[in-house]
């Protein structure tokens, strides 16, 4: 039944595929890039269809190479996973994840003692820098946890929640709020499309005339710094409920006026199609949403998945 199938070419093809690269599959694969050339022309002489753009310094899918190379890579990955369950002494399995620092120290890394407990051979390594990561090329990055307006029909996808923003402080702050303007405290974020016009749209919707009297502002580049210094009774912050959620239910932080709420973005957990069958990942994944159903925050939509590769920020 497989007989004919040409498998050394199609595992050079995966890996080019991947890295979208002749030399760095050869390392990978610790064989010549003439020798990966070869195997990938002689599987397109087999198939009978290009399966690459050769371009100046880079190479390209084809449409025909790209619907090849998602069934492939997502069937080698399962392969791979029934091959180490056989094994007398598996290795423990490991999980990289990309997100922001925000979400892994304020949401994420507090309930990861949950899925340690129910995966305890599954090894995780956060990923935190704000870079931009193409996953169809990163091999070393699983699924990325991402908070955006953007949607991101090429990658599979699980819509967690949708954010909102309020308003927060320590309890004797909120108090003095309702008799003098507070310091409010802000994050001077790279995405100045869900941050520029928060504290406008809150005042405005909740009918405080705090910014007309230029009151002092307190800005930093991260949530959670943010937090920590509404906590330290230095303001009021406008902040997610999903980060603000593990302070808010620990008492340090209460909202002001909570019934106010700004519409932020989403988070989505988001992986390249076919990887989400691999055991490690569906863990995650099932484990991922488990936890959002918990907090009560449910998505307004679900992204979708599409067949082609996705840049993303990181």
């Amino acid at each position: 039944m497989f007989a004919s199938l040409p498998l050394t070419a199609l595992r050079a093809f995966e890996s080019a595929s991947r890295l979208l690269s002749f030399k760095a599959a050869a390392e990978e694969l610790s064989v010549t890039p003439t020798a990966v050339s070869h195997q990938i022309r002689s599987l397109e002489t087999w198939l009978g269809v290009p399966l690459f753009e050769r371009l100046p310094r880079q190479v390209r899918l084809t449409d025909c190479g790209e619907r090849l190379f998602h069934s492939l890579h997502g069937a080698l990955l399962e392969v791979a996973q029934s091959v180490d369950t056989l094994r007398p002494q598996r290795s423990g399995a490991s999980l990289t994840i990309s997100t922001t620092a925000a979400f892994a120290a304020l949401w994420l890394v507090p309930r990861l003692g949950r899925f340690y407990a129910r995966h305890p051979n599954i090894s995780l390594r956060l990923d935190t820098h704000c870079e931009v990561i193409d996953l169809h090329q990163d091999a070393s990055v699983d699924l990325v946890v991402r908070y955006s307006l953007d949607d991101y029909p090429n990658l599979y996808g699980l819509c967690l929640f949708d954010e909102s923003f309020g308003v927060y402080g320590s309890p004797e702050q909120v108090a003095l709020a309702a008799s003098r303007a507070p310091t409010l405290i802000s994050v001077r974020w790279h995405n100045s499309k869900l941050y520029a016009h928060g504290w406008e749209a809150w005042c405005a919707q909740s009918g405080e005339t705090w910014l007309a009297g230029k009151p002092a502002v307190r800005e930093y580049d991260e949530e959670h710094y943010a937090l920590q210094a509404a906590i330290a009774g230095q303001g009021l912050v406008l902040a997610s409920n999903i980060l603000v959620s593990e302070s808010v239910a620990s008492g340090l932080l209460v909202a002001y006026k909570g019934e106010v709420q700004v519409d932020g973005a989403g988070y989505a957990a988001l992986c390249v199609p076919g990887r989400e069958r691999h055991p490690p990942v569906r863990a995650f994944f099932a484990w991922l949403q488990e936890e959002a159903a918990l907090s009560g925050l449910l998505p307004r939509s679900q992204p979708s998945a599409a067949p082609t590769g996705e840049r993303i920020p990181r």
